[in-house]
């Protein structure tokens, strides 16, 4: 199925916010799908093949931690924005650690989210635009295959979401380098929201549990206090 633009499926069960969503999305020219539950919004995924995901949390049927979880189970890597009232810390780290790309809260301002979206099509999409000369990267044990979207330690393969991936790919491109929060996020994202400082530090600490032997002694992401972050240079 051949596709001009580019396709959002959105799950929400309020109409206001679908309508809202559409006018907005429509405008910057995205195909809009929507469902107003979790499971007709998976059984679309399929049929209507979208580029990127807007998910609420409460819906009927299958909320939106079930269906992103079912999502990522079924090996599908779409970038996922969860667009929630649901705005207390725990239910943002549980959002990005079940899979998610990014979490915004509602009320939300309509171009905040649609500059979300293009900047996770950006990330997603592009990564590694005009840079393919290399594609393969090695830190001690760790290796990372751009081409092949596959990410190992001591050659086992572990998981990664979209954003994680793109953080490893910048710090594995340079060892040593120290990134601040800014800078990790504008380029991977495009751009900076000062709500996003947290959304960073989640992803930071979820890739220390994967990939370190101890997450309180990293051996590989250090934090440089004051500055941001780096991953170490070892042979």
């Amino acid at each position: 199925m051949s596709k001009d633009k580019n396709r959002i499926l959105i799950a929400e069960d309020d109409k206001d916010i679908i309508a809202l969503l559409r006018l907005y999305l429509e405008k910057d020219g995205f195909d809009v799908f929507f469902a107003e539950d979790g499971i007709n919004a998976f059984d679309m995924i399929d049929n209507c093949e979208p580029d990127l995901v807007i998910s609420d949390i409460m819906m009927p049927g299958m909320n939106g931690y079930e269906l992103i979880k079912k999502i990522r189970k079924s090996q599908n890597n779409v970038p996922i924005i969860i667009l929630s009232a649901k705005n207390e810390d725990n239910d943002k780290i549980l959002g990005l650690d079940i899979g998610a790309d990014d979490y915004m809260t509602k009320p939300f301002n309509p171009m905040e989210l649609v500059a979300h979206v293009k900047a996770a099509l950006r990330r997603f999409y592009k990564l590694g635009s005009g840079e393919t000369v290399v594609n393969v990267f090695e830190v001690g044990e760790l290796k990372i295959d751009i081409e092949r979207v596959r990410f190992t330690k001591n050659g086992e393969e572990i998981m990664l979401t979209p954003f994680e991936f793109k953080i490893m790919t910048l710090l594995m491109k340079n060892p040593g380098r120290v990134f601040t929060k800014v800078q990790i996020y504008e380029h991977i994202n495009g751009e900076y929201y000062e709500t996003d400082e947290k959304t960073l530090m989640v992803h930071m600490s979820k890739l220390r549990d994967k990939i370190e032997d101890d997450r309180n002694n990293p051996k590989y992401i250090k934090t440089i206090r004051g500055l941001g972050y780096k991953i170490e240079k070892i042979l």
